[in-house]
């Protein structure tokens, strides 16, 4: 078996390039300066919380009632906000709609059917008085 053909599974027999072994010289450090400043992170956040947990405590009955306040003002505008975008979006459709003529057609035919129903109506109003009166003879013949 020839020493420079490849066995399958295995990783090739050369080494690491040029630009692999640069980008770990450069990146080994970066990763280790990121780690460093994670730790410093994270043990200034738990000192700061320990200091500040005692006067979270002796200022919560403001705190609380404050953040309660800002929380619910904040939610008051975007209800606000989300109102009003809700409110130009429908104006607008409503104009789109007008402008595209939808209502002319639905407003000849709803206005044939107004025409019909009080044309219904006046017939029924006058069988309504030709009844009234004919009962209304009947009572001064009588």
């Amino acid at each position: 078996m020839a020493e420079h053909q490849q066995r399958p599974g295995f990783m090739p027999e050369k080494g690491p390039s040029t630009s692999q072994v640069l980008a770990v010289i450069t990146l080994f450090p970066v990763g280790g300066i990121l780690l460093v400043l994670s730790g410093l992170t994270l043990a200034g956040t738990l000192i700061g919380l320990t200091v500040a947990t005692p006067l979270f405590v002796i200022f919560s009955p403001v705190l609380v009632p404050a953040a309660l306040v800002l929380a619910l003002a904040v939610t008051g505008f975007l209800t606000s906000g989300a109102f009003g975008i809700t409110a130009l979006s429908s104006l607008s459709w409503i104009v789109n709609y007008f402008r595209k003529g939808h209502v002319t057609e639905q407003m000849e035919h709803a206005r044939r059917r107004v025409q019909e129903g009080a044309g219904q109506l006046g017939m029924k109003a006058k069988e309504a008085g030709h009844g009234i009166q004919g009962k209304a003879q009947e009572t001064t013949r009588t």
